[in-house]
């Protein structure tokens, strides 16, 4: 699958390396901070962080999900504003990424930094039908818990 891609900061290429997987098998692409210098990010804050690259998929059966970077959220509180990001086909913007500081302590963002990953998935397209009832499940309406904790 290719994606169209433009580099909107010159930095992004020469000076810090293109959104890349780190492993054989990584599903997330690394995206870097591209900030003009540090940012802290006061504990409880959130921060629209740009990538220095746009992206354009094209392809309607396909859209992108930003998640954050396990090893920050866990280590340092450092997790998505909105939580997860989701980038539409037809988008052709700069890939902003609000990074919220939900630790009690200040976190320096280093210019350059590896702060979220980008991975791109399949879309299925629902329509709704409309009934009056349900064919019976085994779960029904049970929610919040009802299957139990072990």
């Amino acid at each position: 699958m290719k994606v169209q891609f433009k580099i909107l900061d010159p930095r992004l290429g020469s000076q810090y390396p293109l959104p890349q997987y780190q492993s054989a098998a990584a599903a997330g692409m690394d995206l870097r901070a591209l900030t003009q210098g540090d940012i802290l990010i006061k504990a409880g804050q959130c921060e629209l962080i740009p990538t220095g690259f746009a992206m354009y998929i094209a392809d309607p059966q396909i859209c992108a999900v930003v998640l954050p970077r396990s090893g920050l959220g866990f280590r340092h509180g450092i997790v998505l504003g909105n939580l997860t990001g989701l980038i539409d086909a037809d988008y052709q913007g700069q890939l902003l990424v609000p990074i919220w500081n939900r630790s009690a302590e200040d976190f320096l963002l280093k210019e350059g930094e590896r702060m979220a990953q980008l991975v791109f998935l399949p879309i299925v397209r629902a329509q709704f039908e409309q009934v009056e009832e349900f064919e019976t499940s085994a779960r029904a309406a049970g929610g919040f818990g009802s299957t139990g904790r072990s």
